[in-house]
């Protein structure tokens, strides 16, 4: 790296960019976002579908889906519910999380009314809001490494390799 890209992260992590911590890149964070309030819509419209029923598993898979819309609108995308007080301070504790611990989140989010209630509502219903959580999940992978380097370790590997071959038939000749 040159000098001004070293000072560039540097920079951004002084200035408390997030993105510099977690390794997310713009594009992909507010991918994540869109797919949080695309989740979101999807768990309130089919969780307000599946409490029009009489069975009390589905209303409580519903009502729970309208819960995880109304999380999902808070920690996503706060001017949604600006009326709300403490909106921007729930965004806030959530964008200082972890991806993988986002990820958790919104993944057992998901699952719960599916467990509760295992009907195609509540399977597409939370199917967005899953996929949000394995994005989030995915990004707390981190990057995939260039093929130089993959090409490296593979050249190191079988050097190895054949460090021990050699010292096995040595050994055998004796």
């Amino acid at each position: 790296m040159s000098a001004p890209e070293e000072r560039v992260p540097a920079a951004a992590a002084e200035a408390g960019a997030p993105c510099a911590a977690d390794g997310m890149t713009w594009w992909y964070r507010w991918l994540c976002r869109m797919a949080g309030v695309a989740g979101g819509l999807s768990c309130a419209f089919a969780g307000l579908w599946n409490c029009v029923t009489i069975n009390p598993l589905n209303i409580a898979a519903g009502v729970w889906m309208m819960l995880n819309a109304f999380i999902l609108f808070l920690c996503e995308a706060p001017f949604c519910c600006q009326f709300i007080e403490f909106a921007n301070a729930v965004s806030a504790r959530a964008d200082k999380l972890r991806p993988w611990q986002k990820a958790a989140f919104y993944c057992g989010m998901a699952v719960f009314p599916v467990m509760l209630s295992l009907t195609l509502t509540t399977l597409f219903g939370n199917a967005i809001a899953f996929a949000t959580g394995v994005l989030y999940g995915l990004s707390a992978l981190g990057k995939k490494g260039d093929a130089i380097s993959y090409a490296r370790i593979h050249q190191q590997q079988k050097q190895m390799d054949e460090e021990k071959l050699t010292g096995t038939l040595e050994g055998q000749g004796l």
